[in-house]
C-alpha cells in the first residue's frame, strides 16, 4: 500500500511516500517558511522522486495534531485537497503516536515520551512504552505542566527517551532514567505518520470510517480567540 504522508504541527515540515511501513521518498525542512509555502512543493517533490504520480497513492495520512493551531489546520486542509475526489483511504493520527514510533529503532526496554512545546510552561505529551520491540501507549493524549510531567516520570524505573519540539524543555527536567535522544530522532518525521496512520487503519474494525470528509484537527485545549471569549464571558456575568 502507497501511503502518502505529512506533517506540519511545529516549526518542521515532513512528507513522505511510504510502500506500507517501508519510506520510498522523504522530505524534511526546517527553513523558516510557511507550512503553506512549502508542503505542495515538497509533496511534488517527494512523488517525483519516487515515480509516482498522486493517484498511485493508496492512503493519504495526516498528523491531526495536537500542534501549532495554524500548522495542524494547514497539514489538514492540504490532504483533505489531494485527497478530494479520489475516493481514497484518508487517516488523521496523533502528533504524539507519530514520534513515540520515530523510537522504534532504538534498543532495550525503555519510554518513548513525546513532548511538544505548548507554551505557558505546558506541554503536550503522552507516555509509550517500548518491550521487545513492541510499543505500547500508556495514557491517552494530553496537556500538562512541566512541573507534573517531571513528577509522573520520576515514578518511572526505566531509561526514557523525549521526542519533539519540546525536548530542549524536557531535556533540562531533573529525571533519573533521562537519555539523550539522537538527534535525528527528535523532531518529526512523516515516514511515522505513515506508520501510525497504517497501524490505526488496519486495527479499526470499521475501514469505511477514513474518508477525507471525516479529517478534522484535534487540538487538545481552546485555541487563544476562544479562551479571551471565556475569559470575557467569565467577566460580563459577575
Amino acid at each position: 500500500m502507497k501511503i502518502l504522508a505529512l506533517d506540519s504541527t511545529a516549526t518542521s515540515a515532513s512528507v513522505a511516500l511510504c510502500d506500507g511501513n517501508t519510506p520510498v521518498s522523504v522530505y524534511t525542512q526546517k527553513t523558516g517558511l510557511t507550512h503553506s509555502e512549502t508542503l505542495l512543493p515538497m509533496v511534488e517533490a517527494v512523488l517525483k522522486n519516487a515515480k509516482c504520480s498522486i493517484d498511485d497513492v493508496d492512503m493519504f495520512a495526516v498528523s491531526e495534531g495536537p500542534g501549532s493551531f495554524t500548522g495542524v489546520r494547514i497539514g489538514v486542509s492540504v490532504i483533505k485537497g489531494l485527497a478530494f475526489g479520489k475516493n481514497k483511504i484518508c487517516v488523521g493520527t496523533s502528533t504524539l503516536d507519530s514520534l513515540a514510533r520515530n523510537a522504534a529503532g532504538l534498543p532495550g526496554n525503555f519510554l518513548a515520551v513525546p513532548v511538544m512545546d505548548a507554551r505557558r510552561n505546558q506541554l503536550y505529551n503522552a507516555i509509550f512504552e517500548y518491550k521487545d520491540g513492541v510499543m505500547t501507549r500508556l495514557c491517552e493524549d494530553r496537556l500538562l505542566s512541566t512541573d507534573e510531567l517531571c513528577r509522573e516520570l520520576c515514578s518511572y524505573e526505566k531509561p526514557i527517551y523525549f521526542f519533539g519540539d519540546g525536548y530542549a524543555i524536557a531535556s533540562k527536567l531533573d529525571i533519573p532514567g533521562k537519555q539523550t535522544t539522537p538527534s535525528l530522532l527528535i523532531l518529526q518525521n512523516a515516514a511515522s505518520i505513515a506508520s501510525s496512520a497504517l497501524y490505526k487503519y488496519e486495527l479499526s474494525e470499521d475501514k469505511t470510517a477514513f474518508t477525507d470528509l471525516a479529517l478534522s484537527p484535534k487540538y487538545l485545549r481552546a485555541s487563544q480567540a476562544e479562551r479571551e471569549e471565556e475569559r470575557k464571558r467569565k467577566e460580563n456575568s459577575k
